[in-house]
């Protein structure tokens, strides 16, 4: 596991223009992590105490459904952030997610984060700035997916 530094994580698009000290303290709580294909990462209504920004690979977001199954909400790849739900009380997924091709990502602890949080209240005041505009437009993908979900489009006409 290699160490990551506040210039590492000052190349991540989510960070991008944080403060120096704040990137390092975040680095405290990170590491380089490798996902392969196919598995979850996680499992909707289960505890949330991490978070990833992804660096390489795709990942689905996905939500169960009744009488439709596990359905897939959005993709995304390099650049991306996966996992709000571990800054938010009750602390657990609201959404599930799963590799779709090999993973690199830097994992945060998400318990020690919101320590540093606590700590800190400039720190938290940015990540939950961050992360709020983040979770509109995840609820807004959603919507928009389960709407075309639920509206086909008509079939053309001859």
């Amino acid at each position: 596991m290699s160490t990551l530094t506040a210039a590492d994580l000052a190349r991540e698009p989510f960070l991008r223009g944080m403060r120096s000290a704040d990137l390092g303290r975040l680095a405290t709580a990170a590491h380089v992590v490798e996902i392969p294909a196919g598995r979850r990462i996680i499992a909707e209504s289960e505890s949330a105490e991490r978070f990833w920004l992804v660096q390489a690979g795709a990942v689905a977001l996905d939500l169960r459904m009744p009488d439709r199954g596990t359905v897939v909400v959005e993709t995304f790849g390099p650049g991306s952030v996966l996992g709000w739900s571990w800054l938010f009380r009750p602390y657990r997924w609201r959404f599930g997610a799963v590799a779709i091709s090999d993973l690199t990502a830097i994992e945060f602890d998400g318990r020690l984060i919101r320590t540093l949080c606590a700590v800190d209240p400039a720190l938290g005041y940015e990540l939950t700035r961050r992360f709020t505009e983040l979770v509109i437009e995840r609820l807004q993908a959603a919507q928009i997916r389960l709407l075309e979900m639920s509206y086909p489009e008509p079939a053309p006409q001859p």
